[in-house]
């Protein structure tokens, strides 16, 4: 199992702390420290949209030129994500060819079954 993310986001430190108190073994893959490439996004898009991935709401999508912002299409996004990882929504969490997008104590007890 791996978890993706930002090590000083706070959503990412959260799901961290979730995993580690269930006892749950992960590697960690900081998009900063050890980058992000249009292949694992397009992993991550046979279990998510691209759209889900796609962090519309942090600085770095209101920082892009809005050029891009208002005429992007989504055969675009896995390059843009790639270039920008900041913009990729944290943390994603990948299991086998299972992929969630984002954290809640909800989601991963239900995904862990716990």
């Amino acid at each position: 199992m791996k978890l993706y993310g930002i090590k000083n986001c706070d959503t990412v430190k959260k799901a961290r702390a979730w995993l580690d108190q269930h006892g749950l073994t992960y590697d960690f893959h900081d998009f900063r420290q050890d980058g992000l490439d249009e292949t694992m996004i397009h992993r991550w898009q046979t279990s998510v949209a691209l759209d889900t991935l796609l962090n519309r709401r942090g600085t770095t999508w209101r920082n892009l030129d809005s050029d891009i912002r208002e005429n992007l299409v989504e055969a675009e996004i896995p390059a843009l994500l790639a270039a920008h990882p900041t913009l990729v929504k944290r943390p994603v969490l990948e299991r086998g060819s299972e992929v969630v997008v984002g954290f809640s104590d909800k989601v991963y007890s239900t995904f862990f079954n716990i």
